[in-house]
């Protein structure tokens, strides 16, 4: 694992916001509250997210700036986010509010989106801290646990725990895990350049769930002043 790293109340106007680190990829996480919630929603709330790269955050030139039509893997990562996060909230229970996970990427070095779902859970869980607080309500009511993501795979035969960006375009199967609690939400596995046995999928498996668990544990540090156990 490269070293992980929250730190809450990055910026002042959002009620969850979050600079995550994991080694060299940095991604600012905030949650944002709004009235109201989508038509297809009948009864609670609703949470979302976007993820976009920003012009400044990879090595080779500047990444162009999303205007107008996404780019398909932003989308496809933005739903990712968006689906992990939901796994952690009891949407019927929350008045007609929207939660919108903003993450931006600062920088790219490989699990730009287990950073952002790992992060952007911090701030969701900032943002229902302040809302409850609001609605006079506890906290526990809404949240149902603790998301966290990371990425495994195999480079050179080898089974690697968080990839950055160089071992990621060297690994010959690469995977996202995605946990709530001690159960998965996700799991996205491909063999990129040839295929994988049950047992190195059950290997990748233990070592995410090794990874997860000290994701985990510095989530709970920078939460230390909420109980949502």
């Amino acid at each position: 694992m490269r070293k992980v790293k929250f730190e809450r109340a990055y910026t002042i106007n959002s009620p969850g916001s979050v600079l995550t680190s994991f080694g060299n990829t940095v991604v600012l996480c905030t949650c944002t509250i709004e009235e109201g919630k989508p038509p297809f929603i009948e009864e609670g709330g609703w949470v979302t997210a976007e993820y976009s790269m920003l012009p400044g955050s990879v090595s080779n030139g500047r990444k162009k700036r999303e205007t107008g039509k996404r780019d398909g893997r932003s989308v496809e990562i933005q739903r990712l986010i968006g689906r992990s996060l939901r796994a952690a909230v009891n949407m019927e229970k929350l008045p007609e509010v929207t939660l919108y996970i903003d993450c931006d990427v600062l920088q790219a070095d490989g699990g730009t989106r287990t950073a952002s779902i790992s992060g952007g859970w911090v701030a969701l869980v900032d943002a229902l801290k302040i809302l409850a607080e609001r609605e006079k309500k506890d906290i526990k009511e809404w949240l149902k646990g603790q998301v966290a993501a990371v990425s495994v795979g195999i480079v050179n035969g080898e089974i690697i725990c968080d990839l950055d960006y160089k071992a990621d375009s060297q690994a010959e199967v690469d995977m996202n895990v995605v946990a709530l609690d001690d159960n998965y939400v996700e799991i996205q596995g491909t063999g990129e350049n040839g295929v994988f046995t049950r047992n190195q999928l059950d290997l990748l498996l233990e070592s995410a769930d090794e990874g997860l668990a000290e994701i985990k544990i510095r989530q709970k540090e920078i939460l230390n002043d909420i109980s949502f156990q």
